[in-house]
């Protein structure tokens, strides 16, 4: 890799279960080029790094800029990631299963290249440059198919030694609750994902007990998405409210004992079902966080709904790439 090259730039890469983007930021990270493809994860991990390969290439075209000028790339991946060694250890988004993604990518564009969990990678996208920014500590929590997490705390993101941290989804709020995809029982994602969510929604469906949601979704899982769900709440629906307002509730208690814990000072929630239902979402889970956290701490934080949106994965990536590899460029 050759340092003396002018105009340098980072890579920051969304690696998603339905699509992937890549963006080419300069080293103020403003964005410079930015290329999508759909994922096709069922095809196998070697043509999925081919896809991913050739979207950095296409992004970097868009840029303006060639390989040669490459700082380093930052990637976000689904599933369970090896971090130490940058290797997708097993994903159920994308099928695949030992995948050295770091590696891979180090070896085609010769330049270092870092692999996070793609949540931990939107909540740093969130404190550097979205709802997050100045906080000493900044939680993050993704109600989404599942519940995912992440903290920011002093500018570093804490994780364990191989593994990301903050799985919130798995804190048990239900002792005599359904056995959860882990195999647990009573995960808040048992109670709170938008699958739970959907599927007590249905069943209010079939009850007659939300009309407008039957009229639109019936009971079929895969149409109860967070837009409808919304919809049903504006339309009427006092039952589906109610749902959404409950999940809110247990993902706030679980907020609240974790600010007995780090005392973060901004607790930042995204993904689809909040973006769809903010208020909903920041009233539930901040009330029930100050009634569950200690008194000194229940005035200590607010929450807040992300900024960034489709845009926190690439930009933290890019971002923690940087923190990664510092000013002066690395060797791969």
């Amino acid at each position: 890799m050759d340092s003396t090259q002018p105009d340098r730039c980072w890579v920051g890469f969304d690696l998603g279960g339905t699509k992937m983007m890549a963006t080419v930021f300069d080293e103020q990270f403003r964005p410079l080029g930015r290329k999508r493809r759909k994922t096709k994860g069922a095809e196998g991990a070697r043509p999925g790094m081919e896809r991913v390969i050739e979207t950095i290439h296409d992004a970097l075209r868009e840029a303006g800029r060639s390989p040669q000028q490459l700082r380093g790339i930052g990637i976000g991946c689904p599933g369970t990631v090896d971090l130490e060694r940058g290797v997708i250890v097993d994903s159920a988004n994308l099928g695949w299963k030992n995948v050295h993604v770091q590696e891979i990518l180090q070896k085609e564009f010769d330049c270092p290249a870092v692999v996070l969990n793609d949540v931990d990678a939107g909540v740093y996208g969130e404190y550097r440059f979205g709802a997050g920014k100045s906080a000493r500590c900044l939680i993050g929590v993704f109600p989404g198919t599942g519940i995912g997490g992440g903290c920011v705390y002093d500018g570093v993101i804490i994780r364990g030694r191989t593994l990301s941290a903050f799985e919130f989804g798995h804190m048990q709020v239900n002792p005599s609750g359904l056995q959860c995809g882990c195999g647990r029982i009573g995960c808040l994602e048992t109670e709170a994902s938008r699958l739970a969510i959907s599927a007590a929604a249905a069943m209010a469906a079939f009850r007659g007990e939300a009309p407008y949601l039957y009229q639109h979704a019936e009971t079929d899982l895969g149409k109860i998405r967070s837009g409808v769900l919304a919809a049903a709440i504006k339309a009427g629906d006092k039952s589906v409210e109610r749902i959404i307002q409950r999940a809110a509730r247990l993902i706030g208690q679980v907020v609240g004992d974790t600010v007995n814990l780090l005392a973060p000072d901004i607790v930042v929630l995204g993904g689809g079902l909040v973006e769809a239902m903010p208020e909903l979402f920041v009233h539930g889970v901040e009330e029930a966080a100050r009634a569950r956290a200690a008194p000194p701490y229940a005035k200590s934080f607010k929450v807040v709904v992300a900024k960034l949106g489709d845009d926190a994965v690439a930009r933290g990536t890019a971002a923690w790439a940087e923190h990664c590899f510092g000013a002066a460029p690395v060797p791969a």
